[in-house]
């Protein structure tokens, strides 16, 4: 017991001694490794949004604390632009490489004032809110780095959205400073209001390379498909005023005009429309007895009566949306926010977000030569689809127009999509709104009410009154097994189609569409009947193509043809009665930028029943005429566009000695 009394007397005593020696050098060495280990952990995982959102926001400073970076007078000036510049060509995709989360890294270079050699700024305004916002949102988002050796996207601090305050020479000068601008390449601007008094060019006028450009007013001649980004012109009443969803359905209104700034031609039809059709068309302008500011902006007036804008958009079914000086218009964003359908009349405008957006979903472009019929082409609309048009179009603004961060992400998502195809989001995600799930079930109140386009292709047979040719050519189109609809375009106005009871028995169902005039184009034109993605177009005389070759290859570019063909080539073709073949390669080699695919042998023309009477191809100016066209669409497209090609695509055991039945495609190549 002794033994054990006097351990316990000395044991404990030594170790408070011992902690009292130490305890401070421990503590201190414990804290500095804690400290340490927290700082690195923030360091390593928290956002760098925090250190760029000190740098980014106005309210801060950051502007009056930028260097100053005086341009002197012989400063470098980038070239023009390049029309040519595609993905593949002015762009360095292995800037990107691999990323596990197939996500581009976007770098935002340090804020700079730029002045020239006598202290002038380069822009009247500096930087924007609305640019300042841009580029918060992209510096918190997940594109943003920080690490310049990191990035894929480099995007200049400088503001280029509104051209009107910009000095052009200088603005050009200041990017060619930036010290990654290598020609522009890589390299991405967001402008939306482009142009100047009197010409309005439809693009950024500011030298810049080979940058890639977000544009708000793009044509189908200063846009490169694949390249540049369509975006909307932003309102700035979609952060000062809340329009509350409305429910679809019928309006007070049925068309409603609320432009202030309307050419005085389209002004006088649109009361011409007026005079028609009534209180059915509400025709508004500004208020002439409100002075100006911020709060007469915000009304329209018609009459001596005075209504609040954008509010009264949600009055009216259809908002017509009519070119400016400048084709893109904040007033799109406005009227979808109302959840108002848009009637898009601005001629080789590029709608904004195009490339992934399907604006026939959500909006009604009719060409402006066709302003006139506006009334009686809304009125031919199923009231059901009406209903989901405004549905769709208050969804669009919602994701994708409502802030310049929706505006911001939109665009980088639709380049990461491009160079990250394999991972690129799908028509559904950027189309349909989110689905509501109850209990993992889908509720029918909230499926989308547009379904996918339809399975399989359209076959579209132009004919005249070749009636024998015309038969044998359905007949044999009918046995494609991708077939989901013949419609027969009858271009011939005196005299009238067979009756019903002798045309070919079909397993599809067969539409035939009387044309008002013997045009060519009226085999690309977009008929409602057309309800699959692809279509077939094709004249009643080719009657040497198989099913198998038919079922080899199809696509569908008659929107495009109709609507966006450039200059005067469709009215030309009309006119000649030639070369609409010509002119849809031309369209199809300049949106895509590819050769066209041949496929299977050469086959030699078949047309018994075609005579030097009524034959087009049988005159002997028709082929002179298709070398003057070819002239004449590369004039108009300013280049050509058209490609060499030098390989052939042929299906898998096409010429191999295998038993057909084994070939997917056997009936290929015979003459």
């Amino acid at each position: 017991m002794y033994a054990s009394g006097k351990y316990s007397s000395r044991g404990p005593a030594l170790i408070p001694r011992m902690k009292t020696k130490h305890r401070i050098y421990y503590i201190a060495l414990f804290s500095v490794v804690l400290l340490g280990l927290i700082a690195t952990g923030m360091f390593q995982f928290w956002p760098h949004s925090i250190e760029s959102s000190a740098e980014w926001t106005l309210e801060k400073g950051s502007v009056h604390d930028a260097p100053l970076i005086r341009l002197p007078a012989s400063s470098p000036i980038p070239e023009r632009g390049d029309l040519s510049c595609r993905m593949h060509t002015c762009f360095d995709v292995y800037r990107c490489g691999y990323n596990p989360k197939n996500k581009i890294k976007v770098y935002i270079y340090a804020l700079q004032r730029f002045v020239d050699e006598f202290g002038v700024p380069i822009s009247s305004t500096g930087l924007s809110r609305e640019y300042n916002d841009l580029l918060s949102a992209i510096s918190d988002s997940d594109f943003y780095t920080d690490d310049v050796t990191r990035a894929c996207l480099f995007i200049p601090s400088i503001d280029v959205l509104n051209q009107n305050s910009l000095r052009i020479r200088e603005t050009a000068q200041a990017l060619a400073m930036l010290p990654r601008w290598d020609k522009g390449m890589n390299h991405l601007l967001f402008n939306m209001l482009p142009g100047g008094p009197p010409d309005y060019n439809t693009a950024l006028d500011v030298p810049r390379d080979r940058a890639l450009l977000a544009g708000g007013g793009f044509s189908t001649w200063t846009y490169r498909q694949g390249y540049d980004v369509s975006i909307p012109v932003y309102s700035p009443l979609s952060a000062d005023v809340l329009l509350p969803e409305r429910h679809p359905g019928p309006r007070r209104y049925f068309i409603l005009s609320s432009q202030t700034a309307i050419h005085r031609e389209y002004r006088a039809e649109l009361e011409r429309l007026k005079e028609e059709n009534g209180e059915a068309l509400l025709l508004l302008d500004k208020c002439s007895n409100l002075s100006q500011g911020a709060a007469s902006a915000r009304k329209r007036c018609c009459k001596g009566q005075v209504y609040d804008y954008p509010q009264i958009l949600q009055e009216s079914s259809f908002c017509v949306v009519l070119r400016g000086a400048r084709l893109g218009q904040a007033a799109l964003s406005d009227v979808l926010q109302a959840g108002c359908v848009p009637v898009i009349l601005a001629d080789s405008y590029i709608l904004p977000f195009s490339e992934v957006l399907d604006w026939k979903r959500a909006s009604v472009v009719i060409p402006e030569e066709k302003l006139s019929e506006m009334y009686t082409i809304l009125k031919s609309i199923p009231h059901r689809q009406v209903e989901e048009m405004q549905r769709q179009a208050r969804w669009f603004w919602e994701a994708y127009f409502s802030s310049m961060k929706a505006i911001g992400l939109t665009t980088l998502q639709i380049i990461n999509d491009r160079i990250y195809p394999y991972a690129a989001r799908t028509y559904e995600q950027w189309n349909n709104p989110p689905v509501v799930k109850w209990s993992s079930v889908n509720s029918p109140l909230f499926l989308p009410l547009i379904p996918p386009r339809a399975p399989g292709f359209t076959a579209v047979v132009l004919t005249y009154d070749r009636i024998e040719s015309l038969f044998r050519v359905i007949t044999e189109i009918s046995k494609v097994p991708s077939l989901a609809k013949l419609l027969i375009v009858w271009n011939n106005q005196n005299k009238s189609p067979p009756e019903e009871s002798l045309w070919p028995k079909v397993g599809v169902p067969l539409k035939v569409v009387r044309t008002k005039e013997n045009k060519l184009s009226n085999r690309f034109f977009p008929y409602d009947e057309i309800e699959t993605e692809a279509v077939l177009a094709i004249d009643d005389d080719i009657i040497m193509l198989t099913s198998d070759e038919l079922q080899f290859g199809y696509e569908y570019f008659n929107y495009l043809y109709t609507y966006k063909m450039p200059g005067d080539i469709k009215n030309w073709v009309d006119a000649h009665m030639n070369c609409e073949d010509i002119a849809m390669n031309f369209l199809v080699a300049n949106i895509t930028g590819k050769a066209p695919i041949k496929v299977t042998p050469r086959k030699k023309f078949k047309c018994p029943e075609c005579t030097a009477i009524d034959g087009l191809s049988l005159d002997q100016t028709h082929m002179v005429e298709r070398s003057e066209c070819i002239n004449k669409f590369a004039s108009v497209f300013g280049t050509m566009p058209l490609k060499v090609v030098e390989h052939r695509a042929d299906p898998v055991l096409y010429k191999d000695d295998f038993p057909e039945k084994l070939k997917s495609f056997p009936n290929i190549g015979s003459l």
